[in-house]
């Protein structure tokens, strides 16, 4: 199933675009004032600004900027301050991502930060965001997503290549799981090896080195870094299905801070939010993460939510595959009642329909189960223990 351009979910769903007509002159998506965000000076309320968590690397602060750019022009009236900060994961570079056994590895500290009020609300690559968020968190806004597609990198030496053309035993680098089994059962005459580091980090290392014929990354992150010229390949979802939530970005925030809450909403695009609701779903019934090989694709059309999920072995003899599709065209219903926060996998999105999010989420539950049924249980937990012993 080829990634489909954005389809409109129904005439009745507004997604970011619905939404910001009410955002002008400090207002959030449901009209009420944001009386405590009203700046009483040029920098904000009594003077602060609303404050932005982020991670420190290169691509998150522009991530990150182009979020507060979006939220500036929605609110003019209000000033916005960025807070770096490094996390676990940014910290730990000598360990394969899947080792390491943290759950939150890029949004711990972030987190942490959020809970203590030194920021208003954090920007996150979703694919990053545990499936499950502590209690008191949300997310406030799922922005509409870049290409979620794998790209391959080439060595300067290898310009002009696919995976398909690299001599038999080159090394390709990637610290995902996921990548590694499904490129290994389609190209077993390519070795597999793990990379870290930030963007910058690997793109070096590559182009230094006589270590990697190429690399995997995700499109998304090169095309925010400008990068897109790097891309030699990109992997169609017959060749890689990609990572739950990958090329999103999620913004979150305090469950009980309206305003807040009110404020980003209007971020939310309605296509995105369904289709990493099911996502997210598939990967929270199947208890997958980075330690196990998971992948999905989703495609809306026409009002229908398709769904492909996958589980693999390590190195991707082993595997299960299904797709399942859902209507997901229901009419936004506008009044406010007591399912108005209501969460999807850690999702609150007051803009789109309550229906629609329950059938992607349904989705994706019953997507995992089917894979469940058929043994995917067995083949997550070898691979989970394999890694592990590594």
């Amino acid at each position: 199933m080829a990634e489909p351009g954005a389809a409109a979910v129904s005439r009745g769903l507004a997604g970011a675009g619905g939404a910001r007509g009410g955002g002008r002159g400090g207002r959030g998506v449901t009209g009420r004032p944001l009386t405590r965000l009203l700046p009483q000076g040029e920098n904000g309320v009594g003077g602060r600004a609303v404050r932005v968590g982020t991670r420190r690397s290169q691509l998150a602060r522009i991530q990150t900027d182009s979020v507060v750019e979006m939220l500036r022009e929605l609110y003019p009236d209000l000033s916005f301050e960025i807070v770096a900060m490094s996390t676990t994961g940014d910290k730990i570079l000598d360990t394969a991502l899947s080792k390491i056994g943290e759950k939150s590895l890029f949004t711990k500290e972030l987190e942490n930060a959020l809970e203590r009020n030194e920021v208003d609300l954090v920007v996150h690559s979703l694919k990053d965001l545990p499936t499950s968020l502590p209690p008191g968190f949300t997310i406030g806004a799922v922005c509409k997503r870049e290409n979620p597609l794998d790209a391959v990198v080439f060595h300067p030496k290898n310009c002009g290549k696919t995976l398909s053309l690299l001599p038999e035993k080159s090394v390709i680098g990637t610290s995902s799981l996921r990548r590694a089994a499904q490129l290994k059962k389609k190209f077993p005459q390519l070795e597999f090896r793990d990379i870290r580091g930030n963007l910058n980090t690997r793109l070096k290392k590559l182009d230094e080195k006589e270590d990697f014929s190429a690399i995997i990354l995700a499109a998304a992150g090169l095309k925010r870094m400008g990068w897109e010229n790097r891309i030699g390949q990109l992997l169609s979802p017959e060749d890689c299905l990609y990572a739950v939530g990958q090329g999103a970005l999620a913004v979150e925030v305090r469950a009980k801070d309206q305003e807040i809450l009110n404020m980003v909403s209007a971020l939310h695009d309605a296509d995105t939010v369904l289709r990493c609701i099911a996502e997210r779903a598939f990967m929270k019934r199947l208890e997958g993460g980075c330690s196990v090989p998971v992948a999905v694709n989703t495609m809306l059309k026409d009002g229908q939510l398709y769904l492909t999920g996958a589980v693999y072995s390590l190195d991707g003899s082993d595997s299960l595959k299904e797709t399942m599709q859902t209507s997901v065209n229901y009419p936004q219903k506008n009044e406010d009642g007591p399912n108005d926060d209501v969460q999807h996998v850690g999702i609150t999105a007051k803009n789109v329909p309550g229906q629609a999010q329950e059938a992607a989420e349904n989705l994706g539950v019953e997507l995992a189960s089917l894979l469940l049924s058929k043994g995917a249980k067995h083949i997550l937990s070898v691979a989970r223990q394999l890694n592990d012993a590594r």
